[in-house]
This record gives C-alpha cells, sequence and structure tokens, in this order.
C-alpha cells in the first residue's frame, strides 16, 4: 500500500512537471502560431505591401551597417509616422531596389518641390548614394530585440509554422486519451469497490 502511494505521489509529481511545461510551451506556441498565420494572411491580402502586427514591421537585420547602434540578427520594430515628424538623426527603414535598409537620416533636402532624405549607416563611411522619398519609406525605428532574429528567421518559415501546428494538435489528442484512460479507470475502480460491497 505505501509502495502504491508513493507511485502515485511520483506520478502526480511527473504530472504537474509535465503540465507546467506545456502551459509554458501553448504561451510561446500559440501566439507564434497566431503571428505567423496574421503576416502570411497579410502578405497574400496585399503582396505589395510589408505586413504589421498591431502596426509594428519587424524586421531582422543583415548587415552591420548600423552597428553598434543595431546589431547583425537584432530584430527592429519599426513603425508608420507622418512626415512632418522625421527629422535629422532619425533611423528609418526604406525601400532600395527590392531590399529593405534600416539607416538613419543625416539630412533632409527639397529636390524640385520633393522632400528627401539623405541617410548614413552608422558603421559607413560615406552616405547613401540614393536620396530617399517620404513614399519609400516603411517607417521610423521604434525598438530592437538583440539577438532575437535569429529566432524569428527560424519560426517565420512555414515549415516551423506546420510543425508547431502539429505539436499542438498531437498535445491535444494526448492529453484527451489520457483523459480518457483516466476516467476508465476511475470507472474500474468504483466498479471494483460496488463489487466488493
Amino acid at each position: 500500500m505505501y509502495k502504491i502511494n508513493k507511485v502515485e505521489e511520483e506520478a502526480k509529481k511527473v504530472h504537474k512537471i509535465v503540465k507546467t511545461i506545456c502551459i509554458f510551451l501553448y504561451i510561446i506556441i500559440i501566439p507564434i502560431i497566431v503571428i505567423n498565420f496574421s503576416l502570411i494572411i497579410k502578405s497574400f491580402i496585399n503582396p505589395n505591401e510589408i505586413p504589421d502586427i498591431f502596426g509594428y514591421k519587424p524586421f531582422i537585420i543583415v548587415s552591420r551597417s548600423m552597428e553598434p547602434t543595431i546589431n547583425k540578427n537584432d530584430a527592429i520594430f519599426i513603425k508608420e509616422v507622418p512626415k512632418s515628424s522625421l527629422q535629422i538623426n532619425d533611423i528609418i527603414a526604406f525601400q532600395d531596389s527590392g531590399s529593405i535598409v534600416t539607416h538613419r537620416i543625416v539630412a533632409i533636402e527639397k529636390d524640385d518641390g520633393i522632400v528627401k532624405y539623405q541617410t548614413k549607416g552608422d558603421n559607413n563611411t560615406k552616405r547613401d548614394k540614393k536620396k530617399v522619398t517620404y513614399d519609400e519609406i516603411e517607417g521610423e525605428y521604434q525598438f530592437k530585440i538583440n539577438r532575437l532574429g535569429v529566432i524569428l528567421n527560424i519560426i517565420q518559415s512555414k515549415i516551423t509554422l506546420i510543425i508547431l501546428i502539429v505539436i499542438v494538435v498531437f498535445h491535444y489528442f494526448y492529453q484527451k486519451r489520457l483523459k480518457k484512460k483516466k476516467e476508465q479507470r476511475s470507472r474500474k475502480r468504483e466498479e471494483y469497490a460496488n463489487s466488493r460491497r
């Protein structure tokens, strides 16, 4: 009897640990799935626009041009701002030959009545050759999360999304099966107890 109680106590402890880990994983996995789905749907609806999350556009830095302010593999978040709020020294993300560049505004000029922004990477010796118009700007830099780009590169892939969905579905059915087995064991115990009376 003592051994059975001890085994049951150990099983309860293990179950509690597994449950805690599962809750923690759900807290991480479900938001990732929701965010990925949101980004995928938005990119299908507006293929010419960069999808955002609650107004913030995430980008992964792939060069060292903005070091030490922003490092390679940092995840940055930018937000669309009105033209009037952009000033010298602001960091902006803009389109340049099909790529997104994140550099600092070093000068603002008017060319044939059009406002243009001269940019430069903090780690670059020369200014960018092309001056940027407001229409080419994706938004102003808001904040960064160091090294998060490495993780985002993994979780943003469609393969990762499928794997995460499979994990969640598998876990759901596994928990359902465990619950069913537990109910069956309880029923058998009750039947056995009733037959002993």
